[in-house]
């Protein structure tokens, strides 16, 4: 594999760098515990969906699960119970998930999948979250080892997994929030928002719409297309239907398309694909869909530990709406609405 580590302004000192597709073991290294600037929300509310929570989920961490997206992948296990689950490009023109626990528990979560150098962005500002994965390889072990983050990986928490006879490697890796929750250390802080939620919204109404067409492409292409009847919005990927085999609904009440450039780290997998990196700290474009409403305006992270704020056309602060939200991330272009 040619690597050609690629440099990246990371708040915690680190190298960005990404990973191969292939799954590999390499030891953990409890992370220095440092302060990040995000603000968390009221207590009584979940900083990820804006919705009250209880008892059993206040104060805890984020945690973020790395979820097959291929069609051998499909259909997985517990996207309905996420909070915000993030759509991110990754070698070859697919697509792989991040999917974000903090309000409420998946009973099986899955198939469990290797990391990649874009999570760092979306993981830093949700102050020390776990992060659940299969593997990776060893440049990027060596930054999740030193990164803000609690490893309950497979290689350090490999109790919390198992494998599904049913389905085929590397598609069969499960586990369950619950026993991901297990590993949060001792004092660990409640998470902090990845994005703003509820508060302060934008003066302008917006546009309905009842299409959005997102595409990622490369050696083949991933189309999605999220559908409004009314009252919610529905998820095609290639032309078939979307659910999750635990039988909970996909119906976010946010779909964020934040169009971001993507960089060649340089890593190649073993179909010698190159690996991107989505570049997260910056600004760009961004498709702001609550309910059935369009709002066109820009995104922003100015720093790695900055949540991803909104806007509109004139600077209007956007918040979104109480619930589930999806953030799909295509490269500038790649998107319609109607």
């Amino acid at each position: 594999m040619r690597r050609r580590i690629a440099a990246a302004a990371v708040a915690v000192g680190l190298l960005a760098a990404a990973c191969s597709s292939g799954d590999s073991d390499s030891k953990e290294t409890r992370p220095t515990r440092k302060a990040t600037t995000s603000t968390a929300v009221a207590s009584d509310v979940s900083p990820l969906t804006g919705l009250p929570q209880d008892a059993a989920t206040k104060g805890r961490p984020a945690l973020i699960v790395k979820i097959d997206n291929a069609p051998k992948g499909r259909p997985q296990y517990g996207l309905g119970a996420a909070d915000i689950v993030v759509e991110e490009g990754v070698e070859g023109g697919i697509t792989r998930l991040a999917a974000i626990f903090q309000s409420k528990d998946a009973a099986l979560v899955g198939p469990v999948r290797s990391a990649r150098s874009s999570d760092l962005h979306i993981a830093v500002p949700l102050d020390h979250p776990l992060f659940a994965y299969s593997g990776t390889n060893s440049n990027f072990q060596a930054l999740i080892d030193r990164a803000p983050l609690v490893n309950v990986g497979i290689n350090k928490l490999g109790s919390a997994y198992h494998r599904d006879k049913r389905r085929s490697a590397p598609y069969n890796l499960f586990s369950s929030t619950p026993l991901l929750f297990k590993g949060t250390p001792a004092g660990a802080a409640g998470a902090k928002k990845l994005v703003d939620i509820g508060g302060a919204e934008s003066a302008g109404a917006g546009t309905p719409v009842t299409k959005l067409d997102v595409h990622w492409v490369d050696k083949v292409r991933t189309d999605v297309t999220w559908n409004w009847d009314g009252s919610k919005w529905s998820r095609i990927q290639n032309g078939t239907p979307v659910i999750d085999a635990s039988g909970l609904a996909i119906t976010p009440r946010n779909i964020v398309t934040l169009f971001v450039n993507y960089v060649d780290t340089g890593e190649r997998d073993q179909s010698n694909s190159a690996v991107p990196e989505a570049k997260l700290v910056g600004t760009g474009e961004a498709w702001i869909i609550r309910d059935g409403t369009l709002i066109k305006g820009t995104w922003a992270k100015p720093a790695e530990e900055s949540p991803i704020a909104l806007a509109d056309s004139r600077g209007a602060k956007i918040a979104l709406l109480p619930g589930q939200t999806w953030i799909e991330m295509p490269a500038p272009g790649n998107g319609s609405v109607a």
